[in-house]
């Protein structure tokens, strides 16, 4: 399945997350789902060109992962694009290999990108709340283990993430008037790279 969508991330301290969350909560919102563990294998060619490529804002541009939820073996394949039009996720259930030992020793296809493989496993507690008919998640204890260098290592990240998802007609007035804290950039796959190889110019 495809869906276009508008994505705004709040990057946040310990501290500023649990202020937002209280803040929103007092102002009505509620609470989705149970909250629960993601986790995610990113690929990437030798180049790292899709690291590259979102490190320096390039569109078109992809981020390709797989993911299960919980400690299920249930895989979904998931590309990302982003666009000048907006992000478009796809997804589809992902059955070549069956566990995760597997997964971290394969390699896929791309048109883009060529061969793949899997760089980075991301993991953190999320949660799903609904706000003024705006889906927003609050990410937590977010960890990440580099597959190519050390997959035995686990790095935590110091900060947390909070992304308001819309439909894409979604106004930006309404979200910046509704939510009055400044948006940034934040992704995972770029900061667990960064991290587990010290590279903490970014941060």
């Amino acid at each position: 399945k495809m869906s276009f969508r508008k994505e705004k991330k709040f990057r946040l301290t310990i501290n500023e997350f649990y202020l937002m969350k209280n803040l929103l909560i007092e102002n009505g919102m509620t609470k989705l789902y149970r909250t629960r563990k993601v986790n995610s294998i990113y690929f990437d060619n030798l180049s790292y060109d899709m690291f590259n490529q979102s490190e320096e804002g390039v569109v078109p541009r992809k981020k390709i992962r797989i993911r299960w939820y919980e400690d299920i073996n249930r895989f979904v394949l998931e590309k990302k694009i982003s666009s000048i039009e907006g992000r478009l996720k796809t997804t589809e259930i992902y059955t070549l290999n069956s566990n995760i030992e597997e997964i971290i020793k394969c390699s896929l296809y791309d048109k883009d990108y060529g061969v793949i493989h899997p760089t980075l496993k991301v993991s953190y507690n999320r949660e799903y709340c609904m706000f003024k008919k705006m889906r927003i998640t609050f990410d937590s204890n977010i960890l990440y283990k580099n597959i190519t260098l050390n997959p035995i290592l686990e790095y935590k990240d110091p900060e947390r993430v909070v992304e308001i998802k819309t439909p894409i007609g979604f106004g930006d007035d309404f979200i910046e008037k509704s939510i009055p804290y400044q948006t940034s950039r934040f992704s995972k796959y770029s900061r667990g790279l960064l991290i587990s190889n010290k590279q903490f110019s970014e941060f």
